[in-house]
């Protein structure tokens, strides 16, 4: 297996693991508020998430940027306590396409948090690799993928409750954030740094 394949594999693996929810819950909360439909927006919202996670995650892998891994740890359910909230405060619709171009910088400022989290991981993986360049690229790519199979989960779950089961979208939406929410709560409590 090539050093691409393996750090590829570390990177899908990553995002997918349980044990990582917190990354996982940010994703299902991301994509709460949209259908099936609108497959181009999400996509285009958790590229700029990625966006966002590759650039703190090359900067405090290259330890450029060193933030306390508490406080990451931290705020990382505080952006999936923000993002339940506004989906429920300012859920999505047809009408008011306008308004959700904010979520796009804003999963791109989410996703510089959730960089320095990966970056942890990724550093103690690294050790003493000559070049990171590579390592750092194919687990982004890996990272991208494992988000993009999440995504695709989650969009066929909303289209299994809106089409087969007749829930209203706000339903799923309300119900997604809600426990989105209650996860990120016990995540903040666990994690409080001061």
């Amino acid at each position: 297996m090539s050093e691409f394949e393996i750090y590829l594999q570390l990177g899908f693996n990553h995002i997918a693991d349980l044990n990582a929810y917190d990354h996982i819950v940010f994703i299902i909360a991301l994509c709460a508020v949209y259908q099936l439909r609108q497959w181009r927006m999400i996509l285009m919202l958790v590229t700029a998430f990625t966006i966002g996670h590759s650039i703190t995650l090359a900067l405090a892998t290259l330890s450029i940027i060193l933030v306390p891994m508490e406080l990451i740890e931290f705020l990382i359910p505080v952006t999936i306590f923000a993002t339940c909230i506004m989906n429920v405060v300012r859920p999505f619709d047809e009408h008011t396409k306008r308004k959700v171009w904010f979520n796009y910088p804003l999963a791109l400022f989410f996703g510089l948090i959730h960089g320095m989290g990966f970056s942890y991981y990724l550093r103690a993986l690294l050790g003493m690799e000559e070049s990171i360049v590579m390592p750092l690229f194919s687990f982004n790519i890996g990272l991208e993928l494992g988000q993009l199979m999440i995504v695709t989960l989650v969009l066929a779950g909303a289209a299994l409750a809106v089409q087969v089961f007749k829930a209203p979208h706000k339903s799923w939406n309300l119900f997604i954030s809600g426990v989105a929410a209650g996860v990120a709560i016990i995540l903040m409590m666990e994690t409080k740094f001061w």
